[in-house]
Order: structure tokens, then sequence, then C-alpha cells
């Protein structure tokens, strides 16, 4: 197990902010400033084409520091950010321009899903290893709650298969905004713990029944589904639970 390696380290507003490197991830830790030991961890992943401190994720991130006192964690998905492309990544992103441009839909959706899958698979081992890390840390240890606050698009792409198969997350945030595949509805109907789930209701990019249809497939006895209007990049979130994840992490069993 690789362990978890501090590379640089900043504070404002009441938040830590710092960069770390666990094998060849990067990725960043908020924490309070002054907060207590061994509080609650959320696990937040990033959009498609971007990466671990885009401001949307960030100003997320400080708001669960600030508001709950919680530790967030971020890292960079393959092939995002500070990391590499493969050989692989840099075909399949090609072939989406071309495909995009040509207004071919149907290869735009298979391109969607062969880059997800692939993703998916790599990214889930890499942050079991980040959480393995992270528990290693005295102020976070073993007993702190874990949840996950995935947003919409690739960081649900990844955080379902993620949810499905790691058994130290308690609660998860997921959204609409990717195309839905078989391989994660199987692991959507593997996940039990409470889920919240975003829908932009007008995403040009996403056929609504499948995002309803994946909804559906959680296994969760608890699920809200929470859908606003607007496109796959304009969308404004209002009515959200703001204390889901405060409400089902603090109350999660030491």
């Amino acid at each position: 197990m690789h362990s978890l390696r501090f590379t640089s380290e900043t504070a404002s507003n009441g938040v830590f902010e710092r960069d770390f490197v666990v094998g060849e991830v990067p990725g960043v830790l908020w924490s309070p400033v002054s907060g207590r030991d061994h509080a609650p961890l959320v696990l937040m992943g990033h959009g498609g084409g971007l990466h671990k401190k885009t401001p949307a994720l960030m100003a997320r991130a400080h708001e669960t520091v600030i508001s709950h006192g919680f530790t967030v964690a971020a890292i960079d998905a393959p092939g995002h950010g500070d990391r590499p492309r493969t050989a692989e990544d840099e075909h399949i992103r090609a072939g989406f321009k071309e495909a995009m441009a040509a207004g071919d839909t149907e290869r735009v959706g298979s391109l969607s899903v062969r880059y997800g899958v692939s993703l998916a698979e790599r990214a889930v081992p890499e942050w079991q290893a980040i959480l393995d890390a992270l528990q290693a840390l005295p102020e976070i240890g073993a007993d702190a709650p874990i949840g996950y606050g995935g947003g919409i698009t690739l960081g649900t792409g990844i955080g379902i298969p993620l949810t499905a198969v790691e058994s130290r997350i308690s609660a998860a945030i997921f959204g609409g905004g990717f195309v839905v595949y078989d391989a994660l509805l199987e692991a959507a109907r593997r996940i039990t713990v409470p889920v919240q789930f975003l829908l932009p209701w007008d995403d040009e990019h996403v056929d609504r029944q499948s995002a309803l249809g994946l909804f559906d497939a959680f296994a969760s006895k608890e699920k809200t589904l929470h859908a606003n209007p607007g496109d796959h990049r304009t969308i404004r979130w209002s009515g959200l639970d703001e204390h889901f994840l405060a409400r089902h992490l603090s109350t999660s069993p030491a």
C-alpha cells in the first residue's frame, strides 16, 4: 500500500488545504483549521474533462468544511488534471471530437460508454487506496464516517461503482449528465446506502428516461431525486437537501 505524502499546504478563511500524492495519484485534502479529529470524511469527484480544483468543486468542499466541520478529499481522475492520458484516452477523445463534429450521436454514446467503463476500472481501486492512506492519518483514522459527494457526470460514473464495492461509504450524492450503461445499472442495484440523486431535466446529451432508470435501480431504502430545469452545462440547483450528508454521516456508527 502506498503511503500519503503531502506536497504543499495553505490556509484561508478557516479552511486548511493540503495537496498530496498517493503513489502516482495527486489529490487535495480540505479540513477545518481548528476542528475535531475523526470528523466525517467526504470524497468528492469532478466532472469529465475537469480536475480536482475546479471552482465549483472547491466551493462545495469549502462549504462542507465550514458548515459541518467535515474533511473533504478529491483526486484527479485518470487522464485528467495533473495526470497524463494513455494512448487509449487520446484515441477516444479524438473519436469524440470527430463524432460530435459529424453529429453522430450513436458513436458519441458508444464512445462515452467505453470511456466511462475504462475510467471507472482504473479509478475505483485508486480511490480505495486513497481511502486506505487517508484513514492512516491520525486526524482521520478508521472511525471517521465516509460519504461520497460526486455531483454529476464523471464524478457519478466513478462514484457509483466505487460505492457499490466500498462498504466504508455510508451515504452518497450522485447525478445524471452521462450515458447510462448496463454495468452502471448493475452497480446501482448493489447500492443500499442513502442516496441523493441530482438530475438536469433538460440535458441535451443524455436521455432523461435512462437517468430515471438509473435512479430507480438503486436498492437504497432511502433515496431522493432532485430535478431542476437546465441543460448539461447551465444547470442551477435549488431546493436540494443541503444537510443530506451531514445528517447521515453525523449519525453513522463509529
